[in-house]
Formats: structure tokens, C-alpha cells, sequence
């Protein structure tokens, strides 16, 4: 006897294993099979581990062009999407201006050692 959760995770899977199906093979066979970020090349025998990205981050966004996607192998594809999370959670990733430091903790120093 199956319970609910598990006739529910079935077809969650099947249906993600469909979805990706479509998009992926026809990634694979539009673009050269090369990480988009550090370069490495991959084979039919390392194949499993290039991963077809969705560069707006929306899965079910998939045009017929493949503007939206973009080959990462599996590291490079993990670190994308952990810099989105980060994005998500902490704000904005851009830089701000860092001002330099005023206080000299060393500015009496010298006189400090001559005293003695």
C-alpha cells in the first residue's frame, strides 16, 4: 500500500523527469558540450554531469531558442545557484564603496615608548 506522499513524489519526479527531458536534449544538441563558466569539456561518457541552467532562474521558462539556458557542469551549476540564494537572502551582490579607516591605534605610539 502506497501512501499519499509517495503516489504525490512519484509523479513529481516523473513529471520533472519529462520536463528536463525536453529542454535538456534539446540543449545538448543546440549548444557544444562545454561548461559555460570554467571551460571543461565533456564527452557521451561524462555527459551526466553537464547540467542545462535556466539563466532567469525560472524552470518552466524554456523558449524554443534557448536564450534561457545555458550548459554548466555540475560544480559550476551548484555555485550559480548559490549565489542566487545568496542574492535572494542577503540583497544585492554589488560592492559598496568601502571608506578607509580614520582611527590610528598607533598615533601615540611613539611617545608612548619614549615615556617609558
Amino acid at each position: 500500500m502506497t501512501s499519499k506522499f509517495d503516489k504525490v513524489r512519484a509523479e513529481q519526479l516523473e513529471y520533472n523527469a519529462k520536463r528536463e527531458k525536453g529542454y535538456r536534449e534539446k540543449a545538448l544538441k543546440m549548444y557544444p558540450w562545454v561548461c559555460g563558466r570554467c571551460a571543461r569539456e565533456f564527452t557521451h561518457k561524462n555527459l551526466s554531469e553537464l547540467t542545462v541552467h535556466h539563466v532567469n532562474h525560472d524552470h518552466d521558462h524554456n523558449p524554443s531558442d534557448g536564450s534561457n539556458w545555458e550548459l554548466l557542469c555540475v560544480y559550476c551549476h551548484d555555485e550559480e545557484h548559490t549565489k542566487f540564494e545568496n542574492l535572494v537572502r542577503y540583497g544585492s551582490t554589488s560592492e559598496t564603496e568601502v571608506k578607509p579607516a580614520t582611527f590610528n591605534p598607533f598615533a601615540d605610539l611613539k611617545a608612548k615608548m619614549n615615556s617609558k
